[in-house]
């Protein structure tokens, strides 16, 4: 039995962006995740297998980017995407060779091959299936897959628990539906949690009485979820200083002109372990509690970091500097605070030189934070955006091989999953959790600032709404069943968390406000065209074919059940 446990949580997730734009923003973020993460993660864990390597981490692929995935129209465009890299990276080379530009001109040679291999990959090996491989890998034993809120809504502030309900019930539909079974655990958007208390909707006046609502976690229970992941400071208290900061400078000048608003909260340790499972339930006795892993943030800065962290050293493949046309990294880090214009020429195999070194390193830092005299190993919970390895940290993927390669060479500290690591070492002790998330500060700050609030007002509109119409229209059929289903669909949609996320950093800013408002003006729409329809109308040849076309271009969740909206299925 080792000492200890690692465990390495990814979590997978784009926001829908299937017929809402290629380039900039658009398609080309799916295409660039894809081949910068997804299938790089896959060949990661196909390679651990074949070396039969048995260590094991847990992998969220959240329900909105499986849906994704497998739409018939997504492997065109990512053939479309990697034969137009192909080309980008012939031209740049020829050009490059030309002006007598050798080590560039390699540089292009090199992103060349890479998308070729990406293409084979996916046509040949997977046959265009990249959700079915990860699920193949999961019934392997090799890779533990968990769930997401349907959309990534940031559940915290969605105004309704039909809504909470209605998100959660179909991110564990939709898991079922592309895995052949059940989840056991779920990723919160954000890590973000809220208990059981009388809650009023951001915005309200002074003394607006509060609206009991149930907790996130009566929801997990409900679902039949075994446990999900917070942040440190909702077990310790104390300073929340946010995962998001050292990408995103925008949201570092944002977030100081706000800072003295948010207070932390005592910091109280005695007792209390981030290396050991909780249990919490907003209604001790009422209903099955739920268990929770906590990030530990030491090791979290050495990969989220490109400032502190493994990220940031000189010669790994810098993430900003780009070259034009085909938008080609050629350069490396150099320094992590230096200028673009400093940057030096990227050399492969000094970057992966300092891999293992750096594997080394965070396996060391396992081995001690796990290590004790315990009757019972510990386990370190490391959760990260899946996309920081591949896409903003090259070399990510490389690492994350090599510290699963050498955690089972250790004789003290293992890699495993969440759900393994649960059932072997079941959750005891049931302890409170605050209200709060992983964001800058702790709580709901990136998400609910004065850039943003405006998209929350309409959220609850839109979510008002929607109750008003399905309460009036207890059972739909036909025509009126695809109205709903679809106002349902594009709900969801504007819930999605990252369309504040997106304006806070400032990336992408305007492409999310006008996805957040064409999925509003759409919703209205259909919800207009309900009550039109219950009123006695007609429908017109325009309703018609504007239903036709929202169909089409927002064509996930085939499958929704509108009953998650109408009711709560166990009151508060």
């Amino acid at each position: 039995m080792p000492n200890g446990y690692l465990g390495l949580v990814l979590h997978a997730h784009l926001p829908y962006v299937m017929s809402h734009g290629r380039w900039p923003h658009g398609m080309d973020w799916l295409c660039e995740g894809t081949c910068e993460t997804y299938i790089p993660l896959l060949r990661t864990l196909w390679g651990l297998r074949d070396r039969g390597c048995r260590s094991k981490l847990t992998l969220g692929i959240t329900p909105v980017l499986a849906e994704q995935l497998r739409d018939p129209d997504f492997a065109a465009e990512l053939d479309s995407y990697c034969v137009e890299k192909v080309r980008r990276a012939r031209e740049a080379e020829d050009r490059l060779y030309t002006t007598g530009e050798l080590w560039m001109a390699e540089q292009a040679h090199r992103w060349l091959d890479y998308y070729e291999g990406i293409r084979r990959t996916f046509f040949d090996e997977c046959g265009g299936d990249l959700v079915g491989h990860f699920g193949a890998l999961q019934d392997e034993g090799r890779v533990e897959l968990v769930t997401c809120s349907a959309t990534h809504g940031y559940l915290p502030l969605l105004g309704r628990d039909t809504s909470v309900q209605a998100q959660i019930r179909l991110g564990v539909a939709t898991y079922e539906k592309h895995f052949g079974r059940p989840p056991r655990g779920i990723w919160l958007p954000e890590c973000a949690y809220r208990p059981r208390y009388e809650w009023a909707r951001p915005g309200s006046p002074p003394g607006t009485p509060g609206v009991l609502r149930k907790g996130v976690d009566e929801f997990l229970s409900e679902s039949h979820l075994d446990y999900f992941i917070v942040d440190t400071h909702l077990l310790y208290g104390g300073n929340a200083l946010g995962v998001y900061r050292h990408r995103f400078r925008e949201l570092a000048r944002l977030w100081a002109r706000f800072e003295e608003q948010y207070g932390d909260r005592p910091e109280e340790r005695k007792g209390r372990d981030v290396t050991r499972p909780y249990l919490v339930c907003s209604v001790p006795g009422g209903k099955r509690p739920v268990a929770f892993f906590v990030r530990d943030p030491s090791t979290g800065l050495q990969v989220w970091s490109g400032e502190h962290g493994y990220p940031g050293d000189g010669n790994y493949l810098d993430f900003h500097k780009k070259y034009f046309p085909g938008g080609f990294r050629f350069w490396q880090v150099t320094d992590a605070k230096a200028d673009l214009a400093d940057k030096g020429p990227y050399d492969p195999a000094a970057a992966q030189a300092r891999v293992p070194s750096h594997a080394a390193h965070f396996v060391g830092m396992a081995r001690g934070l796990v290590g004790g005299s315990d009757s019972l190993p510990r386990l370190l919970c490391c959760p990260f955006d899946a996309e920081l390895f591949g896409h903003w940290w090259a070399e990510g993927l490389e690492w994350l091989r090599e510290v699963m390669i050498q955690t089972e060479a250790d004789p003290e500290v293992d890699a495993t999953s969440l759900g393994d690591y649960l059932s072997q070492y079941p959750a005891e002790t049931l302890i409170d959790l605050p209200e709060g998330s992983w964001g800058e500060g702790g709580y709901h700050f990136i998400w609910l600032n004065e850039t943003t609030s405006w998209t929350w007002n309409r959220i609850y509109e839109a979510e008002d709404c929607f109750a008003e119409v399905l309460a009036s229209i207890p059972c739909a059929e036909g025509l009126m069943r695809r109205i709903l289903a679809q106002a349902a669909r594009e709900l969801l949609l504007l819930q999605s968390s990252d369309w504040q996320f997106l304006i806070s950093t400032v990336h992408a800013r305007d492409y999310a406000e006008l996805r957040f408002d064409s999925h509003y003006q759409a919703f209205m729409k259909l919800a207009a065209l309900a009550k039109r329809l219950r009123a006695g109308g007609t429908p017109t040849d325009e309703d018609i074919r504007s239903l036709d076309a929202i169909e089409v271009r927002d064509r996930l969740f085939a499958d929704i059940n509108l009953d998650w909206f109408r009711k709560v299925e166990y009151m508060a």
